[in-house]
């Protein structure tokens, strides 16, 4: 199963989106899946339901900070600014309320929406997983690639 696939069955499961794609990647970090799972918890749902930062790029930024950290700030941004502009191109948006189509001033209480089956028909999330893990497979590995290469 490819990365993708494997966080959007994480967040069929009932993971929050910034779970799940950082915890598709448990294995190239070296870390825990319930380490990663409880790291990022908050982050979930455009930052504690803030409906900010959509929290599948916060994954990707988690795992690329996990990863490549030792290679310095202005690397790691580098690198994040990549594979957001990438979610941004397939998705018009990294940003959590605009991807799902509320409202600038809607309101978010803190309490998660149950995962019932109208709650996956209804919202992008599940995909938006699939889409950011794909993303960030494919960076490490070019990443990889070109390291290999030098």
């Amino acid at each position: 199963m490819n990365k993708g696939e494997l966080a959007r069955q994480y967040f069929l499961s009932g993971k929050g989106c910034t779970q799940a794609v950082a915890m598709a990647f448990c294995r190239e970090m070296g870390l825990d899946e319930a380490l990663v799972e409880r790291q990022t918890i908050g982050f979930g749902a455009g930052m504690g339901r803030l409906r900010e930062v959509c929290g599948t790029v916060s994954g990707m930024t988690y795992v690329l900070s996990n990863l490549y950290g030792n290679e310095g700030k202005a690397a790691v941004y580098a690198m994040v600014q990549e594979v957001a502009g990438k979610f941004r191109e397939q998705n018009g948006s990294i940003v959590c309320r605009e991807l799902l189509g509320l409202g600038k001033g809607a309101s978010s209480p803190p309490t998660p929406d149950a995962r019932t089956p109208e709650y996956y028909r209804k919202r992008p999330c599940p995909e938006l997983c699939r889409m950011a893990a794909d993303i960030l497979e494919e960076f490490i590995s070019n990443k990889e690639s070109e390291n290999k290469n030098k």
